[in-house]
């Protein structure tokens, strides 16, 4: 018999070790998932209180009310972020004053971890916990209270069962009697009530509680609601246009996908002038916004908009498989967010041109607007973008894969066009994926997605494409992309003169606020409040002054012009030299040289028509 080696021996003692390591740490694993899952509970019931203490107080009162079968602990835990928003919020922060009752009794309670509670029932009943939610963020993700008025949304509200994402629950709101209620969750059998089928339902759906205007219209076949606070906010006129451009929105979409998913979609949006710009942020049955009140009639409101309903379809119900189902406890990375935020912000572009709401120019401006932006920050590739959005980049990149993956869909859907001779296009990939993966209650997979988009382009691999432009770094070429769609970048140049005068309008002509002192102004001998009466001969006061000034000086560098000036009481004369500088105008044109089929492709994507 071989005896083995000491070595030998030593070797086979350090397998034995990492194989019980192993086994150790597999069995704390599963104890852990064990102790993390609640005992089962039925009858849960959520009264939120948000009537005019608690809107004063910028507090929300939760009740959270269910039943046990017996002793074994208890486990609810408060989401760390809201899906959509894609940063970790750590909710629980915001609670205080929690308490757990049983037949009128405090239970012994502790936590598991910063945002999980653990509760011991005395056995068969009734458990009552109470807490309270601080709502003083004007944020979509959060919530937010004035004296008349609030709004919340499920993560930072409601506690979830731990382990048991599909335990059922209704919410009743306890608010003042003549305040309204709006949600998208599915209502209940009496005023106030609603019914969340499961965890992802309750949280998923914000809430608007107070007073706030309220209409409904028919729009797409389906049920439409608009609610908009303070009251009277918006006006008529521009309530009116806000309908017009939702209404008009919906149809290109659901042409793209089929359907409308929604019973009732509910577009919730407060108005406030100390807010800066314009956010939102999608629910399957409904959106938040908040809108600076002087951004109103800006053009990107209908945009955002759009792209938070196209989120109905596109990341609501149809999302990648490594977002399927949500994860409310931790990050939840992808590297589809490119898809999924992406190609939503080039839809949203879509159903704008093709509903008539904008037009090509504006169309391919926003194009051009989107390719500049992503010129201008580092290169990244956007399955790297998408993943790393959870840190908050400070490079410029933190939300680039919006700008960049609406451009890959672009590119995506011209380069479909092209080798399917316009007869497929990227509607057919997000019909597919539509009427498979989504309409299958599952996330779609990487081969699924670029298999699609290979069906769609008549057998075209995309393989390349996805190694040079989403798994890598590549700038994009549209010197080569936008002509198979009749479009190019073109760049002209224009010269312009420059005084190195900031000029205010002035009833005798126009005033100098202010002077570059490297300018021509300044060597001239001009000063602040000097006001310039003519130049060349030609009155300032005249309307065409302007067009006149850039066209006749703009081509003469190193001329002299006369300034007439009045400076207090005095009448000067004044010579400058003439200095111009180059101007770069940047557009997305017509390709003088484009074919018949090029044209085709054009048009279908700003209609959204198949070509016969």
């Amino acid at each position: 018999m071989h005896s083995p080696s000491r070595r030998s021996r030593l070797a086979r003692l350090v397998l034995l070790h990492l194989a019980l390591a192993l086994v150790a740490r597999a069995a704390t694993a599963q104890t852990a998932e064990r102790l993390l899952r609640s005992a089962p509970v039925s009858a849960l019931i959520f009264e939120v209180g948000l009537a005019g203490e608690e809107a004063f107080l910028q507090s929300l009162r939760v009740t959270a009310s269910f039943k046990v079968e017996g002793r074994e602990p208890v486990i609810l835990s408060m989401p760390a972020w809201t899906p959509g928003s894609y940063e970790i919020a750590n909710f629980a922060r915001h609670v205080s004053a929690f308490t757990a009752t049983q037949a009128g009794s405090e239970i012994r309670w502790d936590k598991l971890d910063p945002d999980t509670w653990r509760l011991i029932p005395t056995g068969r009943g009734e458990v009552k916990v109470e807490y309270h939610v601080r709502a003083d963020t004007l944020d979509n993700a959060r919530a937010w209270t004035r004296q008349d008025f609030g709004f919340f949304n499920g993560t930072t509200v409601f506690l979830m069962v731990e382990g048991r994402p599909e335990t059922p629950a209704s919410v009743r709101i306890r608010t003042e009697r003549d305040w309204l209620v709006a949600t998208g969750m599915t209502p209940g059998d009496s005023a106030h009530r609603y019914i969340a089928r499961d965890v992802h339902d309750l949280m998923d759906h914000p809430f608007f509680v107070g007073k706030f205007d309220l209409d409904s219209l028919r729009v797409a076949g389906k049920w439409m609601r608009l609610a908009t606070y303070p009251v009277a906010a918006l006006s008529p006129p521009r309530r009116k246009a806000l309908w017009d451009a939702l209404a008009r929105a919906v149809p290109p979409v659901a042409a793209v996908f089929g359907e409308v998913p929604w019973t009732t979609y509910t577009v919730m949006q407060v108005i406030d002038s100390g807010f800066g710009g314009m956010s939102a942020l999608e629910h399957t049955e409904s959106e938040l916004a908040i809108v600076a009140a002087e951004y109103l009639d800006e053009p990107f409101v209908a945009s955002v908009h759009a792209h938070e309903m196209i989120h109905a379809w596109n990341v609501k119900r149809l999302r990648p498989a490594d977002m399927v189902p949500y994860r409310y406890d931790r990050m939840q990375p992808t590297p589809w967010l490119w898809m999924s935020e992406g190609l939503t912000d080039y839809y949203a572009d879509l159903a704008l041109v093709r509903s008539g709401l904008t037009d090509e120019a504006a169309f391919l401006n926003t194009t051009l607007g989107k390719i500049d932006h992503v010129a201008n920050v580092p290169a990244i590739a956007l399955e790297d973008a998408s993943l790393q959005t959870w840190l908050g980049m400070s490079d410029g990149t933190s939300d680039i894969y919006y700008d960049k993956g609406s451009l890959a869909g672009l590119a995506l859907d011209i380069l479909i066009r092209d080798a399917s001779d316009g007869a497929r296009s990227l509607d057919d990939v997000m019909r597919e994926l539509w009427t498979g993966p989504a309409k299958a209650g599952r996330g779609f997979t990487p081969d699924e997605f670029w298999n699609a988009v290979t069906r769609a382009a008549g057998g075209k691999a995309f393989g390349q494409f996805d190694q040079r432009y989403v798994d890598g770094r590549e700038v994009y070429p549209w010197s080569e992309w936008l002509p198979l769609a009749v479009w190019r970048i073109v760049e002209d140049s224009s010269t312009e003169p420059r005084l190195g005068a900031l000029l205010r309008a002035h009833e005798l002509g126009v005033r100098v606020d202010a002077l570059d002192p490297q300018g021509a102004g300044v060597r001239a001998g001009l000063e602040v409040g000097d006001i310039i009466t003519a130049i060349g001969g030609r009155p300032t006061l005249d309307p065409g002054f302007g067009d006149a000034w850039r066209e006749f000086w703009g081509k003469r560098p190193g001329a002299t012009m006369t300034l007439d000036v009045r400076r207090g009481t005095d009448l000067l004369k004044i010579d400058a030299i003439v200095e111009v500088t180059t101007l770069i105008d940047r557009h997305i044109g017509p390709d003088a040289g484009a074919g018949e089929k090029a044209r085709r492709i054009r048009g279908d994507i700003l209609r959204g028509k198949r070509a016969p």
